[in-house]
């Protein structure tokens, strides 16, 4: 017999570590798993000098969500532990976010900190805590396969799947990794919080980059890189210049507001050359895109990633966190990756990730997924 968490131990006998941001999900998944007789210790991470950011909404992981995960811990009565993984997150998300960003991409940081902090340092002091798994108050399912591995798929409450965050999760971390409110629909979890009597029942959920205290993204980066932030020129993709800017961290693909620009037609950001500084801008179509680079795969599927060859296979794809997947071919060579979209996508940027699932049927299993490198437009440019 196995346990609610597919372990054949009884759940006393079961330990497991909760990560505790201080949010209402969880809260709710240590009260869960208390409840039902696990040994539950939870686990709050210091990722940032949280004292800027204390009564910021809309961020996760700063002062009061710490004190707000250490209140849920002592209602509940477990064991509640900070750890001050500031400087390991310093270097592994926020450093990598800011390079990204002054090389012309759009960086997701959550990927990275779930993939570097999250699933694995904080999945080895686990470890070193005797637990049996590591559960998180994420919005995505993970379900036992026959032959004993574990695969991610969708959640069960569309508006808050949580997977495309997730696709670097390895086949090794999955196994001791449990994600409780995958089966869950958000008004059931705000339910529970108030039958546990939780103090956070009816907090905001955290929307924005946790270490975005104040201002823009560009703000962060110019007061972590001082002096590395070049004006250049604004480029039509017909070789016309039409203004200068003050950075390209001021710009992403697919941009329209903001350019600065009078020129009696609509123009959006197509591409961004941080080599030379220069922002690419065109019309609507210049955007849409069919072919896409993917780099850094990581692959959860039954088959090796390799032998899918050029002949490829027909998954799902999903380009930005806020798009339905939508139908490609993925090929690999074992030399590079690509997705071919059966249909254009507009805005897709360097820097994004490409997550790859087995269709588009709302509870699909993730394949994986990886960092979008370059992209090719099904217009081509126009010749300067």
């Amino acid at each position: 017999m196995l346990n609610s968490l597919d372990l054949p131990t009884e759940p006393s006998k079961t330990r497991v570590v909760v990560a505790m941001s201080g949010g209402v999900d969880s809260s709710v998944v240590a009260a869960l798993l208390k409840r039902e007789g696990y040994d539950v210790i939870g686990i709050t991470l210091q990722l940032y000098d949280h004292g800027a950011a204390a009564h910021r909404k809309g961020a996760c992981c700063a002062g009061q969500d710490i004190y707000d995960a250490r209140r849920v811990a002592e209602a509940i009565g477990i064991p509640h532990y900070v750890l001050d993984y500031e400087a390991r997150f310093r270097e592994a998300v926020i450093d990598r976010f800011t390079q990204s960003y002054l090389a012309g991409e759009t960086p997701i940081p959550c990927v990275e900190c779930n993939r570097s902090i999250k699933f694995r340092d904080l999945l080895e002091t686990a470890r070193e805590l005797g637990a049996d798994v590591l559960a998180t108050g994420h919005y995505v399912a993970s379900r036992r396969l026959p032959d004993g591995r574990r695969a991610l798929h969708r959640a069960a409450d569309p508006d808050r799947d949580q997977s495309y965050f997730l696709y670097a999760t390895t086949p090794e971390q999955l196994d001791l990794l449990r994600f409780p409110l995958g089966e869950l629909p958000k008004e059931k979890t705000r339910e529970l919080a108030r039958e546990f009597g939780l103090t956070v029942a009816e907090k905001a959920d955290s929307q924005d980059i946790c270490f975005v205290t104040q201002g823009r993204y560009s703000d962060v980066i110019e007061r972590l890189k001082p002096g590395a932030v070049q004006g250049g020129e604004i480029v039509h993709v017909d070789g016309r210049v039409l203004g200068r800017h003050e950075g390209i961290i001021h710009y992403t693909v697919g941009q329209r507001k903001g350019l600065g620009l009078s020129v009696g037609e609509p123009l959006y950001v197509v591409r961004l050359e941080a080599k030379e500084a220069r922002v690419v801008v065109g019309p609507r179509e210049a955007l849409a895109t069919r072919l896409i680079r993917v780099t850094d795969v990581n692959w959860l599927g039954d088959v090796p990633l390799e032998t899918l060859g050029e002949k490829g296979m027909e998954v799902a794809v999903r380009v930005r966190s806020t798009r339905e997947p939508r139908p490609a071919i993925l090929r690999s060579t074992g030399t590079s990756t690509t997705v071919e979209l059966l249909s254009a996508e507009d805005g897709v940027s360097p820097g994004q990730a490409c997550v790859i699932y087995e269709s588009d049927a709302p509870r699909a299993r993730v394949l994986g997924g990886g960092t979008i490198a370059r992209t090719m437009a099904e217009v081509a440019p126009a010749a300067a």
